[in-house]
């Protein structure tokens, strides 16, 4: 009889750390939306600085990646522990710098 006792909480408390894995691993993942402006001579240069701005509201560990990187204004970057989707922007030609954008993303930490 304990022995079998032994075996089954043997059994219920490998089956509770496997639920406290799992739900740490499905929690782990996290998005948030953000917003930002960014202003410059450019439309290009300010569409860079909605992204920067975006990254930076989010972990500014992310930005520095995103900034030594290839990554594209815009595009779907590839940032460790991140995923840095597609922006949208809204882009006028004025303002103190020549053109201001806003812009928006959902970034998630893996």
């Amino acid at each position: 009889m304990h022995k079998a006792l032994r075996s089954m909480t043997a059994f219920a408390a490998v089956a509770g750390l496997a639920a406290v894995v799992t739900a740490g691993t499905a929690d782990a993942k996290s998005c948030v939306r953000k917003g930002a402006v960014g202003e410059a001579g450019s439309q290009q240069d300010a569409k860079l600085q909605v992204d920067e701005a975006l990254l930076q509201a989010v972990d500014w560990g992310a930005w520095a990646a995103w900034m030594g990187s290839n990554n594209k204004v815009g595009a779907a970057a590839n940032l460790p522990g991140y995923s840095y989707g597609p922006r949208t922007y809204s882009c006028k030609q004025g303002g103190s710098w020549g053109w201001t954008c806003r812009g928006a993303a959902t970034i998630c930490k893996l």
